[in-house]
């Protein structure tokens, strides 16, 4: 008998980051990094694993989408997954009733693409590969049957999607060997959480500089005032060179976004990210508008391939930010890759959560290997949280991702972690002080 999927476990993992305020931003002041935590496990004993990260409270709901969507992935031959993880994306989103509570958005797309890029994990695994170079050696007929053109058409045809992936295929291995010897730029976060007092600021600013981050990210949009002392202290650590981008999480409607930050366009600030309601396109387009030569960045909570279209179509953003947990897994996000590439618009990855780092930067290589051929005005998030509960974390050297040689998508947890941070039974879940707003509060 083949080797077929035999169970889907969904585990609700969450750990306590509210205690110190890392992660706080305008509109999560208190967040928990967790996730719905998903295994894979074949008849034969092999494994896939996958997540769909969250803040915290709701995250038992996002499991519980998980395990709704699993009968349609357990039974299935892992022979026939692994060759097309394409058709069980189709089948997860395009369920004629599941889709109705989307449809293509919110917890049971994350859901779906928990489930994909757990498959797309066990892929990896069985040739051996790291996912980035397992998707690099795809042909590009390969690559684009993996993505649903449907609703993309009208910004992005089949044939334009091949043409976009041969002009890439001459430069691919010496695109390869640089990525393998140099790694690919990384930005950070890790300083500029709402929550952190000045001198933390500075100190982490200062830090980043040393570490070799030549583009640092604070949160802003909680106090104009705090927001003006804040970037005037990062300013002064880390001077004149150093690029500093800005995001909001969409705290924000369109006129205040445009005076918040025609306040602080002293700072000489790179980027503001989510500067309104993510789903508000021409919004977009109206920051972008009034604020240029600020960029407008945004994509961490954008529903689906067909938002991002529009954003582009709409010329409402510069930097496009893919998530690997926000929108229906790997193949999604070929599609994504795919629209930022036909419109010339960089891509620098949102990772900031637990295990986002771990599975994005992924997506990122496979872009600069096989399809954008370019690092330049690209880099991807990183935050220093959590990436010792991975067994296979992202390393970081001179503020550069080094490219992960283990095969798989990076996403496997530990497991004397899942059992000290499993919600709410764990030991890390027992005792001791929670902050207000955070996942026991």
């Amino acid at each position: 008998m083949s080797e077929r999927i035999s169970s889907v476990e969904t585990i609700d993992v969450r750990f306590p980051t509210s205690r110190h305020r890392d992660g706080s931003d305008a509109m999560n002041p208190f967040p928990d990094y967790s996730a719905a935590y998903v295994i894979l496990r074949t008849s034969a004993g092999a494994e896939g694993h996958g997540l769909v990260f969250t803040v915290g409270r709701g995250t038992d709901i996002q499991v519980a989408a998980v395990q709704a969507l699993a009968p349609m992935v357990i039974g299935q031959s892992v022979d026939d997954l692994v060759a097309d993880p394409a058709a069980l994306a189709r089948r997860l989103v395009g369920d004629s009733q599941i889709r109705w509570l989307g449809p293509e958005k919110g917890v049971v797309h994350m859901a779906a693409g928990g489930l994909v890029n757990a498959v797309w994990d066990l892929a990896a695994r069985r040739a051996g590969k790291p996912l980035w170079k397992l998707l690099a050696d795809l042909t590009p007929e390969q690559v684009v049957a993996q993505v649903d053109f449907r609703y993309l058409r009208d910004a992005l045809t089949e044939d334009e999607a091949l043409a976009l992936l041969r002009a890439a295929e001459g430069g691919r291995a010496e695109r390869e060997r640089q990525l393998r010897a140099e790694g690919y730029p990384a930005y950070t976060t890790t300083p500029g959480w709402l929550g952190y007092d000045d001198e933390k600021l500075a100190r982490l600013c200062r830090e980043a500089v040393e570490a070799g981050y030549e583009l640092i990210k604070l949160k802003v949009g909680g106090n104009l005032a705090d927001d003006v002392r804040r970037l005037g202290i990062a300013r002064q650590a880390v001077g004149p060179d150093i690029r500093l981008a800005v995001d909001a999480n969409q705290i924000w409607g369109v006129p205040e976004a445009i005076s918040w930050m025609r306040e602080l366009a002293a700072f000489d600030p790179y980027w503001i990210e989510e500067p309104t309601s993510p789903d508000d396109v021409l919004g977009h387009a109206a920051v972008r508008k009034a604020l240029a030569p600020v960029k407008v960045a945004t994509g961490e909570h954008v529903h689906n391939a067909v938002m991002f279209k529009q954003l582009l179509q709409a010329d409402a953003v510069d930097v496009v930010q893919i998530d690997a947990c926000r929108v229906a897994g790997v193949n999604e996000n070929l599609a994504i890759l795919l629209l930022a590439a036909k419109f010339g618009v960089p891509v620098c990855p949102h990772a900031g959560g637990v295990g986002l780092c771990e599975l994005v930067q992924h997506l990122a290589m496979f872009d600069f290997v096989a399809l954008s051929g370019s690092i330049e005005d690209r880099a991807i998030e990183y935050v220093d949280h959590l990436h010792e509960h991975f067994t296979d974390p992202v390393r970081i050297s001179g503020g550069r991702y080094l490219a992960p040689t283990a095969a798989g998508m990076s996403a496997e947890i530990r497991s004397a972690s899942l059992t000290e941070y499993r919600y709410p039974d764990g030991p890390a879940w027992s005792d001791g002080p929670v902050m207000a707003g955070s996942s026991t509060a």
